[in-house]
């Protein structure tokens, strides 16, 4: 798969004061939206949120879909939440900022729906781990499609932190919605499939030793062009200027045959 390649500036100094605005983006981002789960969770108290929260197979539960991952049942809940935002939003948006921010939507949609659908009637579901499931996802397969060496990093990093994630898409725990897990999965997935060419690849550094081998491939070429240019090439069809007769073979002289008489 041949992905664009980005010209940045080869300057170490302006590439570093690049990397250092994206990390700011994405770091200032996700913590926005920790803030914003904590607000949530404090005005909690004050209403009656159940109406918000995903109700399996039933169409009043569908606005639970928008209003769920904002919502959280303890403090516990929230902070294992707002951690894995913290860190994979961070990881996301540091090395793909175009494809994470496409990839929300529907990382947000599926992990609703895939409570909704594969829940169980009665019960309800609410809170954001479905989201760090697609976030988790999305970098990990977004490494496995491009291939390149800061995808496969990223993807190593998301493994390192949360490789679990691959079982929690299971029924495991009880009170643990695997359903909003495995929704967000599969959202991560189809988003890294659909939008694995929308952040362009970056210029890789190259080191001496490559640059070495490009001049003497460049250095060999030139030198096998002048020798074609000076020298003739050799003939291949070379004119026979002495052909051998064949020798000339002798007669071969038959004799009579003698009859014998039978007594």
């Amino acid at each position: 798969m041949h992905l664009p390649t980005q010209d940045l500036p080869l300057d170490p100094k302006a590439q570093r004061a690049l990397d250092r605005r994206r990390l700011l983006r994405a770091l200032n981002a996700s913590l926005a939206f920790v803030l914003l789960l904590a607000v949530v969770f404090v005005a909690q108290h004050e209403f009656d949120w159940s109406g918000l929260a995903i109700a399996p197979h039933d169409w009043r539960g569908l606005v639970g879909i928008l209003a769920a991952p904002l919502l959280h049942g303890s403090p516990e809940h929230l902070g294992a939440n707002a951690v894995s935002l913290l860190l994979l939003g961070t990881l996301a948006g540091v090395a793909y900022p175009r494809a994470t921010l496409r990839a929300l939507p529907l990382l947000w949609l599926g992990s609703g729906l895939g409570a909704w659908l594969l829940g169980q009637p009665g019960t309800h579901h609410l809170g954001a781990s479905g989201l760090t499931h697609g976030l988790m996802f999305l970098v990990f397969a977004l490494g496995l499609l491009r291939r390149d060496r800061p995808a496969i990093a990223a993807a190593m990093i998301a493994f390192m932190l949360y490789g679990g994630m691959l079982l929690t898409v299971l029924p495991r725990e009880p009170g643990v919605s695997w359903q909003a897990h495995l929704g967000g999965a599969l959202a991560g997935v189809i988003a890294a499939w659909l939008f694995r060419r929308s952040d362009p690849q970056a210029p890789r550094k190259r080191y001496s030793w490559e640059i070495e081998e490009e001049l003497a491939a460049q250095a060999a070429a030139t030198a096998e062009a002048d020798h074609e240019q000076f020298e003739p090439a050799p003939p291949r069809d070379v004119p026979v200027l002495w052909q051998r007769t064949e020798p000339a073979r002798g007669a071969v002289l038959r004799f009579p045959e003698r009859h014998r008489d039978e007594s």
